[in-house]
């Protein structure tokens, strides 16, 4: 999108969007697109007075006192308006809405408003839906989001990917652990809370386009400082591509972390997920075989993550160093792991994993996340 150029007004985030327009089937169109993002827009004929409202734009707002061009965090001029808001000042987040795909001045007509974007509906809608739901959810930095997948069997990437979200939180992230593998027995399991409420991945089986990152949040199961997102204990093993896609998209929306559990085979479901992902840390157990499945499940990866380093659990008795084995396998080292005595015996008494900041595991954890939030976000050791 093109900028608004030197002295534009910077629209605050968050708040409700300005609709200016008095063309009735735009009006009802635009509402009904609001409504869908959850948003309860201001309505006016033309440019708003800074501080005030007409009369007549009181009563179309439903408010007392309006809004003021300068200071809505959103503007939707109907192409039935845009004379009427020629000399307004100069902002961002101005957007020139329609229906007359053939119109060939609507372009000079949006340079002449400063507007970002010409949006033509009924084709732009889902676009426009988008827009709006940020100005609600107050759209800012995305989630870092980090998968973890096995590179064998056994590897231990649900016991990485739990401590990483727990040490997340434990250091104040908002901080989000999806259970991508409906294989795996279930991360709510393995953070002791199989029976706290909440909802499941079955219950957003049916999700399509923009889901809400506030009541995503809000909907699931609260553990350990941290939001999960699971399976239940039922028969359902397969959720649409299109709804991982829209649930993976609001919890990064949201800010902080996204931590996910990831299944070995890449399927369609598993790709979106794979896409939206910024780092993708592969667990390989330190053991030639291991090393050697590891290959596999790397192509396969590779063809959608952008980045993709190994993780090196264990000592590989035939001589191999974290270095080589990581080597082998084509990617960079985030790190090893060593083997943790004890761990497993405390996760069965209810301690989740990373839940000890002097364990081996808490202390890969908390440098992974020094160094990928930067110092200043560091967690405690």
């Amino acid at each position: 999108m093109a900028g608004a150029g030197a002295g534009a007004v910077a629209a605050p985030g968050g708040g409700r969007p300005l609709i200016i327009t008095e063309d009735p089937v735009l009006l009802d169109d635009l509402l009904r697109l609001c409504a869908a993002a959850g948003a309860e827009p201001h309505v006016h004929h033309a440019v708003p007075e800074q501080g005030g409202a007409s009369g007549a734009d009181r009563a179309s707002d439903g408010t007392a006192g309006g809004v003021g061009w300068d200071s809505a965090p959103l503007v939707l001029v109907g192409d039935d308006a845009a004379r009427r808001v020629r000399g307004a000042p100069r902002r961002t987040g101005v957007f020139l809405v329609g229906r007359d795909l053939d119109d060939p001045l609507v372009w000079q007509r949006a340079v002449e408003i400063g507007a970002e974007e010409v949006l033509r509906l009924p084709d732009a809608e889902s676009l426009l839906v988008d827009r709006i739901a940020d100005v609600v959810e107050g759209a800012g930095r995305p989630a870092l989001a980090v998968g973890v997948i096995g590179g064998a069997g056994g590897a231990g990437a649900s016991t990485l990917a739990c401590a990483l979200a727990v040490r997340a939180a434990r250091a104040g992230e908002r901080t989000i652990l999806i259970d991508g593998d409906p294989l795996g027995g279930g991360m709510d399991v393995l953070l002791g809370g199989e029976s706290a409420e909440g909802l499941r991945w079955p219950d957003f089986a049916a999700s399509r386009g923009r889901v809400g990152a506030g009541a995503l949040e809000e909907s699931l199961p609260e553990l350990h400082a941290l939001r999960v997102l699971s399976w239940d204990r039922g028969d359902r093993v397969v959720v649409p591509p299109a709804a991982m896609r829209s649930v993976v998209a609001a919890a990064r929306r949201r800010g902080g972390v996204v931590v996910v559990d990831l299944p070995r085979r890449v399927d369609e479901a598993a790709a979106e997920v794979l896409a939206q992902l910024d780092l993708v840390l592969m667990v390989v157990p330190g053991e030639l075989r291991s090393v050697a499945a590891a290959g596999r499940v790397a192509a396969g990866v590779r063809m959608v993550a952008r980045d993709v380093r190994v993780v090196v659990r264990g000592r590989c008795p035939g001589g191999l160093d974290p270095e080589a084995v990581a080597g082998l396998l084509g990617a960079p080292l985030a790190g090893e792991v060593p083997v943790e005595v004890g761990l497993p015996g405390r996760v069965a008494e209810g301690e989740p994993p990373g839940a000890q900041g002097r364990g081996a595991l808490a202390r890969f954890c908390d440098g992974f996340w020094q160094r990928a939030l930067g110092p200043a976000q560091g967690v405690p050791a």
